[in-house]
């Protein structure tokens, strides 16, 4: 018998051309149910960019990427012309079920534009994936993994706020929590983070500076957080400050992430060499799910730990994708930070529940949502 990956590539042989006859970038802002504070920014609702790719039959697919100045550079009108003028154009006339020749091309003709780059594959591969039948993971990988545990964000202006909403998410699944940091004086973090860990004396932990930190700063926030048992601390120092990096790593044992600071392949082998002890991978950054998954074969090489996770905040369309990426990556030992959680309504028909503590990799073909485009109508920029 075939295996899965076999029949995959079977049945998109036996594929008749899927013409992308359409492609649409929609401008949507979307709201917080509270809003997220971390070093640089305040957030009080998602600008993201959604692209829908429809084909000669009418049949559609879907993708999203959130603007991320501080992180990407990519601003809402950015991700828009990036889309509408550059890839669009491209993409019209094209068989959707040639992705893999299709998406370097769309790399040479646009430099950089991450998060553009993410939600044309998302849509492109959404779409053959409904066609065909198949799981997004299963047209450009495989599924290690059925379901993950998603983590929840802790950044509350007390303690006592920080351990009252961890114990919410708690009688909710969640058992992983991240606290944000570099926003509040040194001090008052180092204490939030015993006071969470004393009320959660079992659960993973870890904590985010979003570049926020000095060196000195950090080398002060790990060491005396090192008795709160930190899994890890991510991006303490700015994202190019590779220097700071060796001289931190060289001088704590607890083990130091980079999320900002990774966009390609080269970041993560420099990140490595300079001793970091993981990394976050994001859609948005390495531009796609197909870059993403190249990157964390690398980190296996490599030995870094992995934690998968989308921007503040997106819909279940790109958090959907997180989740196929997630549940395809060789190893996801540093979580999983899926946003949609954060939003006060979202895009689709049901978004990703969270059951049991995990979130489920969705069954259907592409993506596994179904996008309410009266939703899509509802939030968009006009």
């Amino acid at each position: 018998m075939l295996d899965k990956t076999a029949r995959s590539a079977s049945s998109r042989a036996d594929q008749s051309p899927l013409v992308i006859r359409r492609v649409d970038v929609i401008p949507v802002a979307l709201p917080l149910k509270t809003p997220m504070s971390m070093a640089g920014v305040t957030i009080t609702d998602a600008q993201n960019v959604l692209v829908r790719v429809e084909a000669a039959d009418g049949s559609v697919g879907w993708g999203e990427a959130a603007s991320a100045p501080t992180m990407t550079g990519d601003t809402l009108g950015g991700l828009v012309a990036a889309v509408r003028d550059h890839l669009a154009p491209m993409l019209v006339g094209q068989d959707a079920h040639d992705w893999k020749t299709l998406r370097p091309a769309l790399h040479r003709a646009l430099l950089g534009n991450g998060g553009a780059h993410s939600a044309v594959e998302m849509a492109v591969l959404d779409l053959a994936g409904r066609a065909s039948g198949i799981r997004m993971i299963d047209l450009v990988g495989r599924a290690r993994r059925a379901s993950v545990k998603p983590m929840w964000l802790l950044g509350n202006k007390t303690a006592e706020a920080d351990v009252a909403e961890a114990h919410a998410r708690q009688k909710q699944g969640f058992e992983f929590f991240k606290l944000k940091i570099g926003v509040k004086p040194l001090a008052k973090e180092i204490a939030i983070a015993f006071a969470v860990r004393d009320a959660l004396p079992k659960t993973p932990l870890c904590a985010d500076a979003n570049c926020g930190l000095t060196l000195a700063a950090a080398r002060s926030y790990v060491e005396k957080t090192r008795k709160a048992r930190l899994m890890f601390v991510e991006q303490p120092l700015a994202y190019d400050d590779i220097d700071g990096l060796k001289k931190l790593t060289r001088a704590t044992k607890v083990p130091i992430g980079i999320d900002e600071g990774i966009h390609s392949l080269a970041d993560i082998e420099t990140n490595a060499k300079a001793g970091a002890g993981g990394v976050s991978l994001k859609l948005i950054k390495l531009g796609g799910i197909s870059a993403a998954l190249d990157a964390a074969n690398l980190c296996k090489r490599l030995g870094l730990s992995v934690n998968i996770a989308a921007k503040i905040a997106e819909s279940s369309i790109s958090s959907a994708a997180a989740l196929h990426l997630a549940c395809g990556v060789p190893n996801v030992d540093w979580g999983v930070s899926l946003t949609h959680f954060y939003l006060a309504e979202d895009l689709v028909r049901r978004p990703l529940p969270l059951a049991n503590g995990s979130v489920a990799l969705p069954q259907g073909p592409g993506l596994g949502i179904e996008v309410d485009e009266a939703a899509v109508a509802r939030f968009r920029v006009r």
